[in-house]
């Protein structure tokens, strides 16, 4: 859709169905809103937002939820860090109107009800965190990375990069949580607290 520039605003539908509306600002930025359908923990939610609004900031800003948080912004942190569609991202570089119908899922959503998932436990258990600010994206890097190794999937630390089967020592976890920064320095627990959920 072509906004008028002489009308200087133009609402209608995008090719998807969806609802569209474009101003052109007095400083001639174009600001264009959408509304758009997130499935966030189990549970569907429509907003309308700007395209260039961050998954992240359409989480805790627009809807309130506020697991998964905002550290560097620039993707080099991964305290945002959530599953899309069972693998983990930086939610602070995806953008909101490129996840429709996409299953998010946040360190709220790992529980399945009172049930701790067992990597929630395992961290608790072994105490695998001091003020709690990057825990969120820990978990979730975990959850993820997890996947990924029994997917068989090597990192830039695996012995044998054909293997079947993906062992996960220490110095293979810490390289697989590289992206998730903690600035208490809880690695000395959290990399157990991996490995325990991992051996199972």
């Amino acid at each position: 859709m072509v906004p008028d520039l002489a009308a200087g605003r133009k609402g209608g539908v995008d090719w998807s169905g969806r609802l569209v509306a474009a101003a052109f600002a007095p400083e001639g930025n174009w600001i264009v809103d959408v509304e758009i359908r997130l499935r966030v923990d189990g549970t569907q939610h429509r907003l309308v937002v700007d395209t260039r609004t961050t998954l992240l900031d359409a989480l805790r800003e627009r809807l309130g939820i506020t697991s998964a948080k905002k550290g560097c912004d620039h993707g080099q942190c991964g305290a945002c860090t959530i599953l899309l569609d069972g693998r983990r991202a930086n939610s602070c570089l995806a953008l909101a109107v490129a996840h429709q119908d996409t299953d998010i899922v946040t360190a709220a959503g790992l529980a399945d009800g009172q049930e701790l998932h067992p990597l929630q436990r395992a961290f608790i258990d072994h105490d695998a965190f001091q003020c709690g600010y990057c825990t969120p994206g820990q978990l979730c890097s975990a959850v993820g990375m997890l996947q990924e190794a029994q997917a068989g999937w090597p990192s830039a630390v695996s012995r044998d990069l054909d293997a079947d089967e993906v062992v996960l020592e220490e110095a293979e976890i810490a390289e697989r949580m590289s992206g998730n920064l903690c600035r208490c320095a809880a690695y000395a627990n959290i990399v157990p607290a991996i490995r325990e959920v991992a051996g199972r």
